[in-house]
């Protein structure tokens, strides 16, 4: 069975979400940073990251702090997996607003690094990024700088969860854009 994960953009969400935009958020937004996206950091996205072993975390029920190493099951985690974390924002706060924005718990350096250390290609998360405010893009550069990339604004992880599967297939699929720090994609996970 395949599950999309794509946020579905339509023109009057990309509309209400701009016409609330300031000129700078514009711009970021402009170079690829809607919906379902991953930040590239201008970095080139290998093809060989668009077919990629999936695992999932429900980290849904952790408020009021990072999300630690202690939150998953890190020793399951292989080189080159895509990592998905279910925080269940997505689903509680309408995208593009500013609560979806305020409430989306970070991951700590230390479980940041972690992933590094594994050499995963993929972390994705279903709300707008594993860090906040100017933490948010050095995260993502680190990230990047290591060959991981960050995917955001995610949608039905919860499909997955709930079907009880926890190792599984991802394709993901990035328009072919170069020198963008964000780049729309398409991700399907096959279970």
């Amino acid at each position: 069975m395949k599950i999309d994960l794509t946020y579905p953009l339509t023109k009057e969400k990309i509309e209400e979400f701009t016409s609330k935009l300031s000129e700078r958020d514009k711009n970021i937004m402009a170079m690829g940073h809607i919906g379902t996206h991953f930040d590239a950091m201008e970095k080139k996205f290998p093809l060989d990251y668009g077919e990629r072993r999936g695992i999932i975390f429900d980290v849904s029920k952790i408020s009021g702090r990072e999300i630690k190493i202690s939150d998953i099951d890190a020793d399951k985690i292989q080189s080159g997996d895509f990592v998905l974390l279910y925080t269940g924002v997505i689903e509680k706060f309408d995208y593009g607003t500013e609560e979806y924005f305020k409430n989306n718990p970070e991951l700590s350096w230390d479980l940041i690094e972690n992933f590094v250390e594994k050499k995963i290609s993929l972390v994705g998360v279903d709300n707008c990024g594993v860090r906040h405010g100017c933490e948010h893009a050095k995260a993502d550069k680190f990230f990047a700088d290591n060959d991981t990339f960050v995917i955001e604004n995610l949608v039905n992880l919860d499909k997955i969860i709930f079907a009880d599967k926890k190792i599984f297939q991802v394709h993901t699929y990035p328009l072919n854009l170069i020198n963008f720090s964000g780049i729309p994609s398409r991700v399907i996970a096959e279970i």
